[in-house]
């Protein structure tokens, strides 16, 4: 029987249902952003800015206050990007029934519109996050890559929640499952099952299976180089380098000769060295990096191997070490906090003179779907619409595992 109730909103509804079962990442990552777009007196311009937590020193061995400045924090987070898949129907179409309109149209066209959002925004964030666990070259077969990344959350103060989670492309995983056959048991984490690509919980993280995964791409040059006689500063960012010969590629990992990482609270010492990602490349020689190093204070995040406040002069030549081969891909496992990243989907307008446009917020995604008819070709066009932008907020929550060179 033809179906007579493919409406607008049932089209909406439909299309909601498939973005979430899509947002194998999405889905869990911090969306609770979202209400401060698109409401009516609440205007911006498209740049949200998320407070972070104010850091603040221990005074130490006396009675008397040491009074300190709160000096917010904070992460800008861009909602400029608005993608839409777009189609046309004639008339013999919309009649069919609801289940086979949805698997020939909704479903194809949500799937590929959630699934480049989703890949630009793990992508993205992958690239954010400076540490890396496991061996360039070893395959991530046991759970020493997932444990080592675990504990590098730990010590960046990540919460020990049930909000982790992994995402790990097929290959890695098939390798890891096999390996730890008899540890995949995914009977305690029903209420997941929803969401495309979960796995199971262990390691303290839900594993998802996920073919949008980054794979890093080195540059053609990471025989090291050193910094160019430049001595870091406080609240330092971008590092002046000699001794390269190609460009780096963003998402690049590296550390620095003497620059150890500290616990962010104590300020002692960890027993490794800081690792540092390359976000903006503006040459061979000068290039942005995250985290911004901090030297001293509240907010100081690398120390000497002592844990004492970083002797600047020894770093004016300090070398470079890169993570992983020349010219070679490896692909990035990421594990993460789910406050670690913030997605924002914006509240599209609905046109005034559109007789059809529905939009629909649920669980931090908004879609808009306008419907218009074609009475020359007898078609009826629909869009849908999603305005979004994202940051990484917390990187310091996350971990990258790199393993075996892409295929």
């Amino acid at each position: 029987m033809s179906n007579t109730n493919l409406t607008i909103d049932w089209i909406t509804n439909e299309a909601q249902r498939i973005a979430h079962e899509k947002a194998a990442f999405l889905g869990t990552i911090n969306r609770q952003f979202d209400e401060s777009f698109g409401q009516s007196g609440r205007k911006i311009d498209g740049t949200l800015r998320v407070r972070l937590p104010v850091q603040y020193t221990r005074t130490q061995g006396t009675r008397v206050a040491d009074v300190q400045d709160s000096t917010d924090q904070s992460v800008n987070l861009t909602l400029a990007t608005q993608d839409h898949v777009a189609m046309r129907f004639n008339s013999a179409e919309l009649l069919l029934d609801k289940d086979d309109f949805s698997q020939r149209h909704i479903q194809p066209a949500v799937s590929v519109l959630m699934s480049g959002v989703e890949s630009d925004v793990l992508q993205g964030c992958t690239k954010a996050t400076s540490q890396v666990a496991g061996t360039a070259g070893t395959a991530i077969s046991d759970l020493t890559a997932p444990g080592a990344a675990r504990a590098k959350l730990n010590q960046q103060l990540a919460p020990k929640d049930g909000q982790r989670a992994i995402q790990m492309d097929s290959i890695t995983m098939g390798t890891l499952a096999k390996g730890t056959q008899g540890l995949f048991n995914p009977t305690s984490a029903i209420s997941e099952q929803y969401r495309e690509g979960f796995i199971a919980r262990m390691a303290m993280a839900d594993f998802y299976e996920n073919e949008r995964t980054w794979s890093m791409p080195n540059s053609a040059d990471v025989s090291g180089g050193t910094l160019d006689t430049y001595t870091i500063v406080d609240a330092d960012s971008t590092l002046t380098v000699t001794g390269i010969t190609t460009t780096p590629v963003v998402g690049m990992v590296f550390t620095l000769a003497g620059v150890y990482d500290c616990h962010p609270e104590t300020k002692a010492a960890y027993g490794h060295l800081k690792q540092f990602t390359v976000i903006a490349p503006a040459s061979q020689t000068a290039f942005v990096v995250s985290p911004t190093i901090y030297l001293t204070g509240a907010r100081k995040n690398v120390c000497g191997a002592t844990g004492a406040d970083l002797d600047v002069t020894t770093t004016t030549t300090a070398a470079l070490v890169w993570v992983g081969a020349a010219t070679t891909n490896y692909p990035q496992s990421l594990m993460y906090h789910k406050d670690a990243f913030a997605f924002v989907t914006g509240e599209l307008p609905l046109m005034g003179d559109a007789i059809r446009c529905v939009r629909k917020t649920v669980d931090g995604i908004s879609l808009r779907v306008w419907q218009a008819s074609d009475i020359r070709n007898d078609e009826q066009i629909t869009r849908i619409d999603i305005l979004y932008g994202y940051a990484a907020i917390r990187p310091q929550w996350a971990c990258r595992m790199i393993g075996s060179a892409a295929a």
